[in-house]
């Protein structure tokens, strides 16, 4: 049936498909800018009218090199308009898009493609390219975006290995050939409830699981968020967090779709902060990782700063957070006149530097998800003027389910669950939820679907309690909860959150199950501590060196002090390990969107976990490290096992 109606859906909104709402705004807004893409220095637009025509160019070309209905149609790639436009693409075929992360190495890529029947791949570049290659995993074809290098694949390249470039002339030729009605048929033949996509789960208990997300569920999730936080057209946003995270995935194709706003892509990763502050985002989501580092560079700057620029910040700050202190609290959405006029007085004479030169001045709303942000964090961030709200949700439920609402943001909070979403709590604590965004299952894995989904309602493994008016608590996952030896159970991740908190300490994983106190096994943050042990003239090689000088481990010795004199007895740290190494993704010690995997830490460093509680003062440490390239290799040294106070 061909769908030519003004508005080319019956109901709401999110009653729709990503091409028909890309049709429709090409077709009333045909001039206003969809997205830009910064490209040797300068900002290129795209009109909706642009986006439309690439993404028809695209689905006419993959569809005559071979994809159809119901294939898998992957992507490798960095934040850039190929990515957009090939995934909506695959979609109007019928087709599931499935993202990579890019940094994963070729098993990895491998497991993905295998596990999600791909048939076609688009990939950013050479090192991508090679990373499907030594998968073992034979895809149909292979899309490089960036062409440079190919003339090593001589072999493959026009019949596996195609560019971009050359699909978008392909479809260009066939467009103009006659494939707008083409298109139109294939626009027919959409339905809101088909899959549209194939998204990874974190995989924090094992290997990643494919939800299977309808053009429905995104919409309805995007449909509710801006219910409660209308975005307007005008507004800028800013595309760099992964593009295979649900976060990503949500803000830049359903929720742009719906809200009209402009995206911008960086030229690079290694411009990308240069680019965002050139354009100065209405709104940003990222992960509490993402707030952190930009919170640890303020800090970090203020410290680097002269004597006066550093005395009026503090001034600022402490005025800025007396206010944020009393606007935080229930029943309170403003703070009282007093601190109202001296935090305007604040802003103007500190705080909207340090808020320009990180690129934040313009905003109206933050989002952070994907994992819990530690309270102290909110707070940092309202006392500069920024209006963090944390949300809650999971890539089975395309996202969010909970977000904070602008006049009721809470720190200790997640929020309030959206419009069309409900929340309840189990008798075992579990939260459970339950909205039109909610998967239609695991790709290929019934028997996790039906564990997952029970009755019509999502187990999310969190364990949380609801306020009396409506608020979501989040105390951690449920298999992450640490019991002592005396049955105390604590959420690690709280007192995690409150460590990272410090600017000297990167990562920090809480151990103690079954033992009589808790210890932490620390990453220093190596950009931070170097600059402080530079201005103390303290010599250091490299990250395991510096990791360990007695000074370093004094510092971070008072780092948990002060943080343990604002914690009940029974959740302070007693003793600590500051590691050689960092916990990383390639050596499944945490997940791609960096989430810590603490069975796995756990196993890894058990030997230095008992020497902990036998109480050694030392250990002879030995982990395994992956390459890049795939090698393994060993690395012993031996590590202080530090005694804490308070």
């Amino acid at each position: 049936m061909e769908r030519r109606r003004e508005k080319p859906w019956e109901g709401e909104v999110y009653e729709s498909t990503f091409p028909w709402l890309l049709e429709w705004r090409a077709r009333t807004q045909p001039g206003r800018v969809a997205f830009r893409w910064k490209r040797y220095g300068i900002w290129r637009r795209y009109t909706w009218r642009d986006y439309y025509l690439r993404v028809a160019y695209a689905a006419l070309a993959l569809e005559s090199l071979g994809l159809g209905p119901g294939d898998t149609g992957a992507f490798i790639t960095f934040n850039r308009p190929s990515w957009v436009i090939y995934e909506v693409g695959v979609q109007l075929l019928g087709g599931r898009a499935m993202g990579i992360y890019r940094d994963s190495l070729s098993d990895e890529v491998g497991y993905l493609l295998d596990s999600g029947d791909a048939k076609f791949v688009l990939v950013e570049g050479q090192e991508q390219l090679d990373r499907v290659l030594d998968s073992g995993v034979d895809v149909d074809k292979i899309i490089v975006d960036e062409a440079k290098g190919l003339h090593q694949y001589r072999g493959m390249v026009g019949s596996k290995i195609v560019t971009f470039g050359d699909v978008m002339r392909l479809g260009r030729k066939l467009y103009s050939d006659g494939g707008d009605q083409k298109v139109k048929k294939l626009m027919g033949e959409l339905e809101p409830d088909m899959v549209c996509g194939l998204f990874t789960t974190s995989g924090t208990t094992g290997l990643p699981k494919l939800a299977m997300i309808s053009f429905k569920n995104m919409l309805a999730m995007a449909y509710q968020l801006n219910t409660v936080d209308p975005v307007r057209e005008d507004w800028e946003y800013v595309s760099f967090l992964p593009t295979a995270w649900i976060g990503e995935q949500m803000m830049s194709i359903p929720y742009h779709m719906i809200g009209g706003f402009k995206v911008n892509f960086p030229e690079t990763p290694h411009t990308l902060w240069r680019d965002f502050r050139e354009i100065a985002p209405h709104f940003m989501f990222s992960p509490p990782r993402i707030w952190e580092r930009i919170a640890k560079d303020i800090m970090a700057r203020v410290d680097d700063a002269d004597p006066i620029k550093r005395a009026a910040f503090r001034l600022a700050y402490k005025i800025g957070y007396e206010a944020a202190r009393r606007r935080l609290v229930k029943g309170r959405s403003r703070p009282p006149t007093l601190w109202r006029a001296l935090y305007y007085l604040a802003y103007w004479l500190a705080l909207r530097a340090v808020l320009d030169k990180a690129g934040l001045k313009r905003i109206v709303r933050a989002y952070t998800g994907g994992a819990m942000i530690g309270e102290d964090y909110v707070i940092f961030y309202h006392s500069l003027g920024v209006n963090l709200k944390q949300i809650y949700g999971q890539t089975e439920v395309a996202g969010i389910a909970v977000v904070h609402p602008d006049d009721d943001v809470r720190p200790d909070t997640v929020g309030k669950p959206l419009p069309l979403t409900e929340v309840k709590i189990a008798e075992d604590g579990e939260i459970l939820m339950r909205s039109p965004a909610m998967m239609k299952g695991y790709y290929k894995n019934e028997e996790a679907t039906a564990k997952t989904i029970v009755d019509g309602w999502l187990r999310t493994g969190d364990v949380g309690v609801l306020t009396e008016d409506g608020h979501l608590k989040v105390l951690d996952r449920a298999k992450e909860i640490i019991v002592l030896s005396d049955g105390t159970k604590v959420a690690p991740q709280v007192i995690q959150n409150k460590l990272k908190f410090s600017p000297y300490i990167g990562e920090a994983a809480i151990v103690g199950s079954g033992k009589p106190y808790l210890a932490a096994l620390v990453n220093i943050d190596f950009e931070i501590v170097s600059r402080w042990a530079e201005r103390r003239r303290i010599p250091f090689t490299s990250y395991s060196d510096l990791s360990q000088k007695p000074e370093v481990l004094q510092l971070l010795k008072r780092e948990i002090e002060k943080v343990n004199r604002r914690l009940p007895e029974k959740e302070r740290i007693r003793r600590f390990v500051s590691l050689f190494k960092e916990f990383h993704p390639d050596d499944e010690e945490m997940t791609r969107t960096r989430k810590l995997r603490r069975m796995v830490i756990e196993s890894r460093y058990a030997g230095l976990i008992e020497a902990i509680y036998r109480g050694d003062e030392e250990y002879e440490l030995t982990v395994t490290m992956k390459l890049e390239d795939g090698r393994r290799v060993q690395v012993t040294r031996r590590v202080k096992i530090i005694d804490v106070e308070g």
